[in-house]
């Protein structure tokens, strides 16, 4: 999940908030996101087209005539239009983080959570599904799992919410385990030192 950490990032979070309330009001709140999220994927695997899109010696109307051949028909009337308002302002470089903030706006107004589960071996459809059922009981809201696999955690699962890692694999319980008895262990006494003699003689 897109993580507000840059000096450009509130500026794309008011984007994306701008752009989610048109949508809402045309209740076109997740097309439009499933739009944003293909922008996104295109742009990350190509950096020359992140670069065209944040190049300042490009005229916004070069842009915006380049823009309008390769997306009209592709992408809705509403953001094709918005990337025409993001272009005037020369803020089309921050295409992939509005995607994401809206990503992130969009699954807050519809009271869901992303949420990545990591685990040893690859869960099944059907268990995967009973993991998130649980999660999203726990939090108390509609859990969108994404499945990684690590078979170094050995058994067990970690949990990312936002930026929130609940780990219950079994190499964190094996770890534990291992402080709390290096912890308990009583001090040595130094081998070949003669035991102190406290009694008194009178």
């Amino acid at each position: 999940m897109p993580q507000s950490n840059s000096k450009t990032a509130p500026l794309a979070d008011a984007y994306a908030q701008s752009l989610l309330e048109l949508a809402r009001e045309r209740q076109v709140a997740e097309p439009v996101g499933q739009e944003l999220d293909k922008l996104r994927q295109i742009i990350e695997s190509d950096p020359a087209f992140q670069l065209y899109l944040e190049d300042p010696t490009i005229g916004s109307e070069d842009r915006r005539a380049v823009l309008d051949k390769a997306l009209s028909g592709e992408v809705s009337t509403l953001v094709l239009n918005f990337l025409h308002v993001a272009n005037e302002h020369g803020r089309l470089g921050l295409l992939t983080q509005i995607a994401g903030g809206y990503d992130v706006l969009l699954d807050e107004w519809l009271g869901k959570i992303e949420v990545d589960v990591t685990v040893a071996q690859r869960l099944d459809a059907e268990k995967l599904e009973t993991v998130r059922q649980r999660i999203s009981k726990a939090l108390g809201k509609d859990a969108v799992v994404h499945q990684y696999v690590d078979p170094d955690i050995i058994g067990g699962l970690v949990l990312r919410v936002q930026d929130r890692v609940i780990d219950a694999s079994v190499k964190h319980q094996l770890a534990e385990i291992q402080r709390r008895l290096l912890a308990a262990r009583p001090s040595a006494t130094p081998s070949g030192e003669p035991k102190q003699n406290t009694e008194r003689n009178d």
